[in-house]
């Protein structure tokens, strides 16, 4: 009797044991799917999201166009606004005078409404738009006194003072700009005035002087009031345009005869070397010595060898407007583009402010950019290279 009693106990505790050795099992199994499933999960997420952050090649050709347009306010219906959501574009730039119809206003009044369109702009599109002005002071300044804006000085007469006034009168304009929303200032000049009858540079007093340690202090202070206040820099028009004999505006201007490399590169090779270049905008002129076929804008011995090669280069390089005589009377849309890109330029400025006005340019410039990437004349590497460099930028300034 007790043998059989003892054989019992030892079954009933061998299958306890089998049970929860089972259990344990199951629930190992059950926990080890889970963990599993998890992971799964996470890199599903995070495959997701690396997805999400990739941009697409349109998103990346969109980031590279500046464009112009008509219009003093906005909604979701407004031509610029839905340009700008469906192409992803960059920026945009403000004007106060519209060419092609010879009228004003273009796109600013006054401070208050200047302001509402900004904040309407970057409501119905997206927060980190470009938002951009020439504001040099002077007589280019789309800001004028006679709408309400401050009264800057042109740089030529900022020259005539200690750089340290400079920055004082440029740091008014920049608080000016920052309370207004803009966030980037085509400006200062660094042209050397080497031509004082220079139609477009020396004419109109945007050189600070024809000494080019005085160009390079005075635009030095300049971008470092601009910097107090957030707004981005763009240099202009390298490699130099101060001594020119004609308008770019109009056709294309030779300079061959008349430059003078080692006095005006000066400005732009110390302000590199200082760090404090955030933009360079290219000139569009012709210098046969050094390149024979292309303008600055359209060169990449200019913008590749010299600027990022020569004088170690590596911020954003912004074409001037692209719809100017000197490029469009020489050079088709299409050819203009590529070029300009290929020679280096990681922004292109459609600023629809010269003879005619086209309702139509953004989607126009897209396409030859996508046009030309399917033929092969311009890399998505190229294309790559300048949307993070935009994207750089951007960030660097919170945008």
């Amino acid at each position: 009797m007790k043998l059989k009693k003892y054989l019992i106990f030892l079954f009933s505790l061998l299958m306890c044991t089998i049970l929860s050795c089972s259990l344990i099992f199951s629930s190992c199994k059950k926990e080890t799917a889970t963990e599993t499933s998890q992971a799964e999960a996470s890199v599903e997420d995070t495959s997701t999201d690396q997805t999400q952050n990739t941009p697409t090649l349109d998103q990346m050709i969109g980031e590279m166009i500046i464009l112009g347009f008509r219009g003093t306010e906005v909604s979701d219906s407004s031509k610029i606004v839905q340009d700008i959501n469906e192409y992803n574009i960059g920026g945009v730039i403000l004007f106060n005078y519209d060419v092609p119809s010879k009228s004003f206003p273009r796109n600013i009044v006054d401070p208050k409404q200047t302001k509402k369109l900004i904040e309407d702009l970057k409501k119905l599109t997206r927060s980190d738009l470009f938002i951009a002005v020439d504001a040099e002071g002077g007589y280019v300044n789309r800001l004028k006194a006679e709408y309400g804006f401050m009264q800057i000085k042109s740089a030529q007469e900022m020259g005539k003072d200690d750089p340290k006034d400079t920055f004082l009168e440029a740091l008014n304009l920049a608080m000016e700009l920052n309370s207004l929303g803009f966030n980037l200032n085509f400006a200062p000049v660094v042209d050397v005035n080497i031509n004082k009858d220079n139609p477009v540079i020396g004419h109109l007093e945007r050189s600070f002087s024809d000494d080019p340690v005085k160009v390079y202090e005075h635009a030095g202070y300049f971008i470092d009031a601009m910097h107090q206040y957030n707004i981005i820099t763009a240099i202009k028009h390298f490699p130099g345009h101060g001594s020119s004999t004609e308008d770019s505006h109009l056709g294309l201007v030779d300079i061959t005869d008349t430059y003078n490399e080692e006095v005006e590169l000066f400005p732009f090779k110390k302000l590199i070397e200082d760090n404090k270049t955030d933009i360079i905008m290219t000139a569009h002129i012709m210098n046969t010595n050094i390149d024979p076929d292309n303008p600055a804008t359209l060169s990449s011995i200019f913008l590749k060898d010299i600027l990022r090669g020569r004088l170690n280069y590596e911020g954003l390089i912004v074409s001037d407007d692209m719809q100017m005589g000197a490029i469009v009377d020489h050079f088709g849309f299409e050819e203009a583009i590529v070029r300009a890109i290929n020679a280096g330029c990681d922004l292109l400025i459609f600023s629809n402010n010269g003879r005619e006005y086209d309702n139509d340019i953004a989607q126009k410039a897209v396409e030859v950019i996508k046009k030309a990437i399917i033929e092969g004349k311009i890399t998505e590497e190229e294309i790559s290279s300048s949307y993070n460099r935009i994207k750089e930028l951007k960030e660097k300034y919170d945008m």
